[in-house]
C-alpha cells in the first residue's frame, strides 16, 4: 500500500509542559485508522496540525505528492441561498466538471474530420469515461441522494436553506460533502455526533465499504470497533500503534502493559540492589566491585513507566431498599405537533438497570420527563412504588450552575450536607481536591458532567433517571460510569446513542420507534439479533405498544396459523438462552488447544456447533410467532 501521510515527532506547547511531545505515524492508501486517548491529550490539536490549522513547534507532516485529504470541521457557514442539495451537490463539483468536459469532448469528435486530430480526442474521451465510471459518475444525483438520507435528511429537507440548519443538521450535512468529495484520505472527528443510532450504523456501513483511507477520532466504542483497522493511542504526548479495532487494542494494550510493569518492576528492583551493593562495600575489601557496580548504575537507561491510562473513580453511594415494583406506566401517550408514543406500558422492578433507544427526534427526552414529572401526559397513568426516591439526570448543561463553586453545586435542596460530605461524593467522581473549589464553567466539558453526576448522587436517590449521560465522557469516563451503575444496588433507567454503554449497563430495552414502542428483555445484542432475525425488534412479551388505531385486529386482518405447538414465550426464551450458553461453550471448546489436537473431537464439536444453530434458530421462530399469536 501507497504512503499517504507521515508524522513525524511533533511537538506542540501552550504551557511549559508539551501537550504533543514527538507524536508520529503514518498512514497508507485504504487503510481505516482510529485515534485514542483521554480528554484534553492532544487529538483534536493534532488533527489541526496535520490539516495545516495549527502550527506545530518542531516535527513535520508530510502528505505524498497529489494526495488529497478531506477534513470534518465542526463549523461553517453557507452562502445565502445555498439549499441542503445545493451543499451536497457541490462536493461532487470534480466530477460534474468531468462530466461537463466529456460532452465537450464528444461534440468536438463528431465536428472533427482529420483523422489523427479525432483519434488523440477519442483517447482523451475514453480516458475521462474511465474515471468517470470509477467514480459511478452517471448516477452522481443517486448517490447524493443516497448519503443525504443515509445520513438522516428526509427528500422534503433537500431544498431547505442550509443556511438555518440546526448545528446537528449542519454537522450531518458537513459530514455528507465531505463523504461524496471521496478525497484520498479523511480525517473524521467525532462523525457521529448528532446522529441517531440508524444514522450511525448506515455511517458505519458506508465506512466499512470505502477504499478512502480514514482518520477517525470517536468516543463511541461501537463505533470504533466496526470499522477500524488500527488504533493509534495518543497519551503523553506520544504515540502507541496497535493492530486492530478498539477491543483488540484493550486486550493488546493490557498485555503490554502488564510486561511494562514486569520490566520496570525488574530494572527497580537490580538498581535497588546494586546500589545497596555500593553502599554497603563502598569503603570496604570489595571497593573495586562496588565501582565497577556504580558504573553500571550509571550505564543503565531506565525503563519509562507503564503507559498506564488512569480510569476516573465513579461511585453511587448505596441506595436504600424501594419496593418490588419501582415503576408501573399504563397507555402513556404525548403528541406535540406530532404523535410521539400512544398506549405505552411498561413495569419497572427493583435492581433493574432500564435502556431506552430511537432515533433523533422520536420522544426518548420527552418519555423520560414524563416519568419524571417535567412533561404532562396527554394520556395514561404513571405510579411509583414504595420508597422510591427518584432523581434525574438531565442531559442540558445549565442543570447544574456554571456560577457556583462544584463543592456548592452539587448542594441537595433537602438534605444539609456539610462541606466535607460533599467534598467526599465529588471525590466518588473523580473531582478531588482543589478541583471542588473551582467554579464549575471554568471546568472542562467532562468534568462538568461529572460534576452533574456528582449531584445525582448527592441526592440519595434509589432510582435514577439518566437523559444521555455519557456526553462529553471520554471513552475511560464511560467505562466507569457504566461500572459504577452497575454496581449501583438501586435501579436504572436510561437514554443513550452509546450502544457499547447500553450493552453494558442493560437488562431490558424501550426503542422508540414512529407509531410504535418496543419492550425487549435483553441488551443491544439482544435487539440486533432480533432485528436480525426478523427484521424488526419484535416485542418478546406480547407488550408492543401501538397507537390503538393501528391494531391489526382492528382493521380486520386474519391472524396468521401457527406452525408451531403453543409455548408461553418467556419459557422459550429460558431455551434460548441455555442454547446459546451450549454455543458458547463449544466455541470455547474449539479455542482449546488440547480439542484440536484431536481431529475427532474437532469434528464432533463442529456437528454440535452445527445442531445447535439450527435449534437456535428454530427457537426464535417460535419466539416470533409465540410473541404475536399469544
Amino acid at each position: 500500500m501507497s504512503l499517504l501521510l507521515q508524522v513525524s515527532q511533533i511537538t506542540k506547547y501552550f504551557t511549559d509542559e508539551p501537550l504533543l511531545d514527538g507524536a508520529s505515524f503514518e498512514i497508507r492508501a485504504g487503510q481505516h485508522v482510529c485515534l485514542v486517548g483521554p480528554n484534553g491529550c492532544g487529538k483534536t490539536t493534532l488533527v489541526k496540525i496535520i490539516c495545516g490549522e495549527e502550527q506545530a513547534n518542531s516535527g513535520e507532516v508530510n502528505l505524498t505528492s497529489r494526495v488529497s485529504i478531506g477534513w470534518l470541521k465542526q463549523t461553517t457557514e453557507f452562502e445565502s441561498g445555498t439549499t441542503v442539495w445545493d451543499a451536497a451537490r457541490a462536493a461532487m463539483q470534480p466530477l460534474i466538471d468531468m462530466l461537463e468536459a466529456a460532452d465537450r469532448l464528444a461534440n468536438e469528435i463528431a465536428e472533427t474530420t482529420d483523422p489523427a486530430e479525432q483519434a488523440r480526442k477519442s483517447e482523451q474521451f475514453d480516458e475521462l469515461q474511465t474515471s468517470i465510471q470509477q467514480r459511478g459518475g452517471y448516477h452522481f444525483d443517486h448517490k447524493i441522494e443516497r448519503v443525504l438520507q443515509g445520513l438522516g435528511f428526509q427528500k422534503a429537507d433537500f431544498g431547505q436553506a442550509a443556511s438555518v440548519l440546526s448545528g446537528g443538521q449542519v454537522n450531518r450535512l458537513m459530514l455528507a460533502k465531505l463523504l461524496l468529495e471521496e478525497p484520498d484520505l479523511m480525517i473524521l472527528d467525532e462523525p457521529s455526533n448528532h446522529l441517531d443510532i440508524e444514522a450511525t450504523e448506515w455511517l458505519e456501513s458506508f465506512l466499512l465499504n470505502s477504499q478512502q483511507a480514514f482518520l477517525l477520532i470517536s468516543h463511541d466504542r461501537f463505533f470504533l470497533d466496526r470499522v477500524a483497522q488500527r488504533t493509534l493511542e495518543l497519551v503523553n504526548g506520544t504515540i502507541d500503534d496497535y493492530p486492530g479495532n478498539y477491543s483488540k487494542y484493550l486486550m493488546l494494550k493490557q498485555q503490554r502493559l502488564e510486561v511494562e510493569k514486569r520490566t520496570y518492576e525488574k530494572q527497580k528492583e537490580e538498581i535497588a540492589k546494586l546500589e545497596d551493593f555500593v553502599r554497603r562495600h563502598h569503603h570496604g575489601q570489595k571497593h573495586a566491585q562496588a565501582e565497577d557496580r556504580r558504573k553500571k548504575l550509571e550505564r543503565i537507561e531506565l525503563v519509562s513507566l507503564p503507559r498506564a491510562i488512569a480510569t476516573p473513580q465513579m461511585k453511587f453511594p448505596p441506595a436504600e431498599r424501594s419496593g418490588d415494583i419501582v415503576l408501573r406506566a399504563e397507555g402513556l401517550a404525548k403528541s406535540f405537533d406530532k404523535p410521539l408514543f400512544d398506549g405505552v406500558t411498561f413495569q419497572i422492578e427493583r435492581g433493574e438497570r432500564w435502556g431506552v433507544l430511537g432515533g433523533n427526534g422520536c420522544g426518548k427526552t420527552t418519555m423520560l420527563r414524563c416519568l419524571v414529572g417535567q412533561e404532562t401526559l396527554d394520556d395514561g397513568k404513571l405510579n411509583l412504588g414504595q420508597k422510591v426516591e427518584l432523581a434525574y439526570f438531565d442531559q442540558k448543561p445549565e442543570t447544574v450552575d456554571s456560577d457556583l463553586e462544584a463543592a456548592d453545586a452539587i448542594r441537595p435542596p433537602k438534605n444539609h450536607l456539610v462541606d466535607q460530605q460533599r467534598r467526599d461524593i465529588l471525590a466518588l467522581f473523580g473531582i478531588l481536591g482543589d478541583q471542588g473549589l473551582q467554579k464549575v464553567g471554568q471546568l472542562s466539558g467532562g468534568q462538568r458532567t461529572r460534576v452533574a453526576l456528582a449531584k445525582l448522587a448527592a441526592l440519595s436517590a434509589n432510582f435514577l433517571v439518566l437523559d444521555e449521560p455519557t456526553n462529553h465522557l471520554d471513552l475511560w469516563s464511560r467505562q466507569a460510569l457504566e461500572d459504577a451503575l452497575k454496581a449501583f444496588d438501586g435501579t436504572v433507567m436510561v437514554v443513550s446513542h452509546d450502544r457499547y454503554f447500553i450493552n453494558r449497563v442493560c437488562d431490558h430495552l424501550l426503542v422508540m420507534e414512529p407509531n410504535r414502542v418496543t419492550l425487549i428483555d435483553g441488551n443491544y445484542d439482544t435487539y440486533l439479533q432480533m432485528r436480525e432475525l426478523t427484521g424488526k425488534p419484535d416485542d418478546p412479551d406480547a407488550e408492543v405498544a401501538k397507537p390503538k388505531k393501528k391494531k391489526s385486529n382492528e382493521q380486520g386482518q386474519a391472524k396468521r396459523k401457527r406452525k408451531f405447538p403453543y409455548r408461553k414465550v418467556h419459557e422459550i426464551e429460558k431455551d434460548i438462552e441455555q442454547t446459546e450458553n451450549e454455543l458458547a461453550k463449544v466455541h470455547e471448546d474449539l479455542a482449546d488447544p488440547e480439542v484440536l489436537r484431536d481431529k475427532h473431537k474437532v469434528l464432533e464439536a463442529n456437528q454440535r456447533l452445527g445442531q445447535l444453530k439450527s435449534d437456535l434458530e428454530q427457537l426464535f421462530a417460535h419466539w416470533e410467532e409465540a410473541s404475536e399469536l399469544n
